[in-house]
């Protein structure tokens, strides 16, 4: 039943958006989904649990399906169109994975990039100040492509105070949360004053 109390109560937990429900898809109570998350198979997949922010309310995936940049799913006990409607516009969250897996996995959430010192890497090209603090990670943004890291520069120019770089194994090849660091090979005139 959607209704239903939560029984493991994820509210200790931090609870992160995976999904905003939109318009009803249908007569048999399939909504349009919107997702926040870069795994929506594994969020979506039949028998996966989703909550509202206060985790009072679940939602258990029936089935689900790709639909251009949206999916279509069936919750239980969402039956008809009219149930269905109700719940637009509602954000569904998880509970997030276990840090250590993830850390296994070498995956990150977004806030766990957020404070990282940016440094260079031993790996640069032979010109670079390898070592050299470059900056400070402030913000993760979510870009078509791949994610980019927005940089406060130690050293900032007159015209640049930040920097963006993509967020891929090329460009950055250590991520060391513990340590509270990470480094990148950035080409020249990547980052300003580099």
């Amino acid at each position: 039943m959607v209704n239903q109390q939560h029984e493991d109560n994820p509210q200790p937990q931090t609870l992160l958006r995976v999904c905003r429900i939109g318009r009803a898809q249908g007569l048999k109570g399939e909504v349009n989904v919107h997702p926040f998350t870069d795994e929506p198979e594994r969020r979506f997949e039949s028998g996966s649990v989703l909550y509202t922010q206060d985790g009072s309310r679940k939602f258990t995936v029936l089935r689900s399906r790709a639909s251009a940049s949206r999916w279509i799913v069936l919750f239980q006990g969402v039956d008809d169109r009219n149930a269905s409607e109700a719940l637009n516009g509602l954000d569904l969250y998880v509970p997030e994975d276990d840090r250590d897996t993830m850390l296994a996995q070498d995956a990150w959430y977004p806030k766990d990039l957020v404070g990282l010192e940016v440094r260079i890497d031993d790996g640069s090209e032979p010109d670079m100040p390898r070592g050299q603090v470059v900056g400070t990670v402030v913000d993760v943004i979510d870009a078509p492509a791949q994610s980019l890291l927005k940089i406060r520069l130690a050293h900032p120019t007159e015209d640049e105070r930040t920097s963006l770089v993509p967020f891929v194994d090329e460009l950055v090849p250590t991520v060391d949360i513990d340590a509270g660091y990470l480094t990148v090979n950035p080409p020249h005139g990547l980052i300003a004053g580099l």
